[in-house]
């Protein structure tokens, strides 16, 4: 006996729909794409962004380095300056050591302040990379300019976070800039472009799971 095999199960089928029902869907859609098309062609401003993500939730760095791949991918060219990473290994860093000198690479923090217990040592190695900002953010070669948890060195005062703000407020015309890292002052959030928050609902750690390579380093 020959099974029958319904349309619906078999894969790329087209679902069985009455003709009032495409009709509908059709209108429906062209209403949509009107309405989406007027919208996309009412933005009109190019201009370089200020990005921060924030939030307890993981990912913010990911997303980050994510928009540097697209960067250059687009054929731009990308700066990272980690302020408070840089103790320990990173896999990115050695992912976009493919693209040579497409991409410039500094790691200048020492950990975070409870590890490394010394205020005069987290100051210096922030002045550091933001010193090191500042280089690459006059550097018109640079398209898109990662500055991982920088949120980090602002909340505990590394940094003055009125001189921080203003260069960035204030950078070159044309230059993406991307902030990580909790609790972004309210100052920062308030002279970026684009701010993205990251919800915590679950992780993995409270579990019990350790760190591990691939995913968090």
């Amino acid at each position: 006996m020959t099974e029958q095999t319904n349309q619906t199960d078999t894969p790329g089928a087209k679902p069985d729909l009455s003709s009032e029902e495409a009709t509908r869907h059709r209108a429906k859609m062209e209403k949509r794409k009107a309405v989406q098309d007027a919208e996309v062609a009412g933005k009109t401003i190019e201009k370089g962004l200020l990005m921060v993500h924030t939030g307890p939730g993981k990912g913010k760095s990911t997303a980050a380095f994510g928009l540097a791949l697209r960067t250059l991918g687009s054929g731009g060219r990308v700066g990272v300056v980690q302020f408070i990473k840089g103790a320990w290994h990173s896999a990115e860093r050695d992912a976009f050591a493919a693209f040579g000198e497409r991409v410039v690479w500094h790691s200048m923090g020492d950990g975070f302040t409870w590890e490394t217990q010394d205020l005069a040592r987290d100051k210096a190695s922030a002045r550091r990379a933001w010193d090191k900002a500042l280089e690459l953010m006059a550097d018109p070669a640079i398209t898109l300019l990662v500055l991982d948890e920088l949120n980090i060195a602002l909340r505990y005062d590394y940094l003055p976070e009125a001189e921080v703000v203003a260069a960035l407020a204030n950078r070159r015309d044309g230059l993406h800039v991307v902030v990580t890292g909790r609790n972004a002052r309210p100052s920062l959030v308030a002279a970026a472009d684009l701010v993205t928050e990251m919800g915590l609902v679950k992780h993995h750690f409270a579990a019990g799971v350790k760190a591990q390579k691939g995913i968090e380093f």
